[in-house]
């Protein structure tokens, strides 16, 4: 059984992430988006989106695709479900196959987070700014 919780995740402020996407060199993450329909309204520039019903054929192909990235951030709309289950998975997933994937890659460390308060926070802070959020449309998310 595997020693990974979601507790023992690190949880990533959507400050940290910003500031992050901001420097330069760029640093050597991914941002995987697991909104399901919600995904419209924008999304955080350069994340790649997996619907959360769609996990489970593509967590071998995610393995592969970011086992040299050195951070992979998670999220949904909240950050309370689909995003910290989907981090939990990922994780688990990366564990049981470490030393199966060839070469050295699969035994760098990797920090796995979770966007705290997933993309409705984003959105509140960096919708608008076009270095961070790509096909943001603000309508969407005004009350």
């Amino acid at each position: 059984m595997s020693l990974i919780t979601i507790s023992s995740l690190t949880h990533m402020s959507p400050e940290t992430l910003a500031e992050l996407l901001l420097s330069s060199p760029p640093p050597n993450l991914a941002i995987i988006d697991v909104r399901d329909s919600d995904h419209i309204g924008g999304n955080i520039k350069g994340s790649t989106w997996v619907p959360s019903n769609t996990l489970d054929y593509r967590i071998p192909e995610l393995l592969r695709s970011l086992k040299d990235k050195d951070r992979v951030v998670f999220h949904c709309a909240l950050s309370q479900q689909r995003g910290p289950s989907a981090a939990l998975r990922y994780a688990r997933e990366r564990e049981g196959l470490a030393g199966k994937l060839g070469g050295d890659a699969e035994k760098k460390t990797q920090d796995i987070c979770i966007l705290v308060g997933g993309f409705n926070m984003w959105q509140a802070k960096y919708g608008a700014d076009e270095r961070l959020t790509e096909n943001y449309v603000k309508d969407i998310w005004d009350d």
